[in-house]
């Protein structure tokens, strides 16, 4: 079953991104890695009063990592794939080419899509289009020539860094200064009644 693609309305911003950024941040996993390289100076150590040595310290640093971060097809999305024609698989293919790292839109042009594919014609491209938006894959973006690529399907690069530099813009444009506003706080000033019933629930 193919899909026309000017059934879908264009967006001005990326609409999977809001619940991408949530589910992000719920798949961050935390890591721990040992500082193998530190300097000498940097070491703690123990000396009884003899001067013996009786230990020393090892520095464990914390890192965020996205537990996906090395693919660029996500297996647990892999299920947006499973209905896709062959015109849909060609067109994704391209796309993939076109993927800029820590970039949730990307540039599609009309030539190169049918180079890439094979295809002669437009209409097996747009075909292939309309699927990918029907399957929530990509999405139309402003014009035509743009589209907002599913950050929970693919991605190049890491999402955790993304989603990060997401907030912190969000933040910034809202006028909060992201270094002494956490998520929660931005979330406050968002949806200011949920404060209000935390507040009243305290004093109940």
């Amino acid at each position: 079953m193919s899909f026309k693609l000017s059934k879908y309305s264009k967006n001005s911003t990326n609409p999977f991104l809001e619940d991408a950024i949530e589910k992000i941040q719920g798949n961050v996993a935390k890591k721990y890695k040992n500082a193998s390289n530190t300097g000498e100076k940097a070491i703690l150590k123990a000396i009884d009063h003899n001067g013996e040595l009786l230990g020393h310290t090892t520095f464990v640093r914390q890192i965020e990592v996205d537990e996906e971060q090395f693919t660029k097809i996500y297996l647990s999305q892999f299920s947006h794939f499973w209905g896709l024609g062959k015109q849909a698989i060609k067109v994704f293919g391209y796309v993939m080419t076109k993927l800029q790292p820590k970039q949730d839109m990307f540039m599609f042009i009309m030539s190169e899509a049918m180079e890439h594919s094979g295809y002669k014609g437009e209409s097996s491209i747009f075909i292939g289009l309309g699927d990918l938006v029907e399957n929530k894959i990509i999405a139309r973006g402003p014009t035509d020539s743009i589209y907002y690529i599913n950050p929970m399907v693919a991605f190049n690069g890491s999402r955790v860094t993304f989603a990060k530099t997401y907030v912190k813009k969000r933040m910034k444009n809202k006028g909060i200064d992201p270094n002494q506003t956490s998520l929660m706080g931005l979330l406050d000033q968002e949806r200011p009644e949920l404060k209000e019933n935390q507040e009243f629930n305290e004093k109940a």
